[in-house]
């Protein structure tokens, strides 16, 4: 009796250690893999709450097995699982440059895709303002002055002559309409900034504001259009308008989406909705930057170089179906980056 009770313990049996914890390495295999050949991006939330976890069991049994010295080829193996998961854990991330392809041929077009909802609301609202400020100025210029403030208009009003405007329009100088173009652009990068940043107030201040948006347009169309300029100054707002407009709108749909996650999260506690919403949302809105420097640049010749009404339209219709293409094209393809 006393020889059992004295008697040491059976020796660890490879085969068995590998059954009780294969499925574990296998799983923590897997992930590295995924990882590897893309980014941790692509893991669900499951698989990344689970990865520590894993990683900690096979350092444990990575121990073990060095204690009881079992066969030279599992530890190997868990020496090398651990080392990878060591590296993906707590190393150091891909390059700076391969970070960077992947935002731009993944993770900004699959962001702004995934807004697509959003993004046609607000659409439709900065429509409906240009709509209904549209008929109200031609009905009435007065109304005018109730949208745009006096001293922002510079001169481009109501009581401006047919000449003064369609010299705004095909200037080169730097006086006129540089003035009236830095206003817009100013104007639109503010409006795409708040409308993103004030949609944690239950999307309220973002939707006003995308319609106070489209209200300024449609106040500046009559106004051109009420001295027969009208298609005029739209070809001279499309070639940069068409970017402005489509990045307030992605700005907007940003906040929206944080917005909407806030008042109504669903299944989903009320801060991992906000927590899934703020990646697509941040990942969207500094693609929006970006766009409103290619406004920029697309302002800036378009003012100075490209006069032709034709060659501004066509400018600003390559560059909206330019980025249709790129979001809902090459976006949709990416979907599984989207930070949702």
């Amino acid at each position: 009796m006393s020889a059992f009770v004295d008697a040491a313990p059976p020796p660890l049996n490879a085969s068995r250690f590998r059954a009780a914890h294969g499925a574990d390495w296998a799983r923590l295999d897997a992930l590295l893999g995924r990882i590897e050949k893309r980014s941790v991006r692509v893991l669900a939330d499951d698989d990344l709450l689970a990865l520590p976890l894993l990683y900690r069991s096979a350092l444990s049994s990575l121990s073990v097995a060095r204690e009881t010295s079992l066969d030279r080829a599992l530890v190997a193996y868990l020496e090398q699982l651990c080392a990878r998961a060591y590296f993906q854990i707590y190393g150091v991330s891909d390059s700076a440059w391969r970070d960077l392809g992947r935002f731009f041929t993944h993770g900004w077009p699959a962001a702004v895709a995934s807004l697509w909802r959003e993004t046609l609301v607000m659409a439709v609202l900065t429509l409906a303002g240009t709509l209904a400020a549209y008929a109200l100025v031609r009905a009435d210029p007065s109304w005018f002055f109730g949208i745009i403030p006096e001293g922002l208009a510079g001169g481009r009003d109501p009581g401006a002559s047919a000449a003064m405007l369609r010299n705004t329009l095909y200037t080169t100088q730097q006086d006129g309409l540089g003035v009236f173009a830095s206003f817009l652009f100013g104007h639109n990068a503010q409006i795409a900034i708040f409308a993103f940043a004030l949609g944690f107030a239950f999307v309220v201040p973002t939707a006003l504001l995308v319609l106070y948006n489209g209200l300024t347009l449609g106040a500046m169309i009559a106004v051109f259009a009420d001295k027969g300029l009208g298609p005029n100054f739209g070809a001279w707002l499309a070639i940069h308008g068409t970017t402005e407009l489509f990045a307030i709108m992605i700005a907007g749909a940003a906040g929206m989406r944080i917005g909407t996650a806030i008042a109504f999260p669903g299944a989903q506690e009320r801060m991992v909705a906000l927590v899934a919403a703020g990646r697509t949302a941040a990942v969207a809105v500094a693609g929006v930057v970006l766009m409103l420097a290619v406004a920029a640049i697309l302002e800036g010749v378009g003012r100075q170089v490209v006069t032709g009404d034709g060659a501004r339209l066509g400018i600003g219709a390559a560059m909206l179906a330019a980025w249709l293409v790129y979001y809902y094209g090459i976006g949709r393809r990416h979907a599984h980056w989207s930070p949702d």
